[in-house]
């Protein structure tokens, strides 16, 4: 099942609100939702893990819960419908991207003077949305896992306000160092 627009919305709400700086130039995302919630997770999500671990302190409506545990039982591929406001590209884990993340040359003269990179954040990856019955709570985890190792998981819990969808609250599910 493909990713809806209004899920893109709110990735994109979720990028501009907890990723982005005046600095970042280019936003690599990982092409496919991930269904799990810890980098060393077997399998998918489960309603299990949600009860064991209490993401913010167990308030969760159980429909929002079951939803998100539902929609993210099979990765699913990302298209290019994000609309930040920030170049990005999509990435894939066995993909390098020294490339694009690197140094850029310029050739000046027939001499190649170094230009100082793009501010690149590296990589986000998404899960699919959990929405209630109602409509009227969405749930996404991010994740942003670093090259050099570190990073940290989120899950962020969003409410609808007539028609529009407000970033309600944060949770950290897990960080490296």
């Amino acid at each position: 099942m493909a990713v809806s627009e209004e899920d893109y919305s709110l990735y994109d709400r979720v990028i501009e609100d907890k990723f982005l700086t005046s600095q970042i130039q280019l936003v690599l995302l990982e092409r496919m939702t991930v269904s799990r919630l810890m980098p060393q997770q077997d399998g998918s999500v489960t309603m299990d893990i949600f009860h064991q671990h209490g993401y913010f302190d167990g308030v969760l409506p159980q429909d929002l819960v079951r939803d998100f545990v539902g929609a993210n039982q099979t990765p699913t591929r990302l298209e290019d419908r994000f609309q930040f406001g920030v170049r990005y590209r999509f990435v894939s884990e066995r993909m390098d991207e020294d490339s694009e993340a690197g140094a850029v040359l310029l050739a000046v003269n027939n001499s190649a003077v170094p230009v100082q990179a793009p501010a690149v954040l590296d990589r986000l990856a998404f899960s699919r949305v959990g929405r209630t019955l109602k409509n009227d709570q969405a749930l996404v985890y991010v994740e942003n896992r670093r090259r050099d190792g570190t990073g940290a998981g989120f899950l962020v819990w969003f409410r609808r306000q007539g028609q529009e969808w407000e970033l309600f609250d944060t949770d950290l599910v897990w960080t490296m160092r």
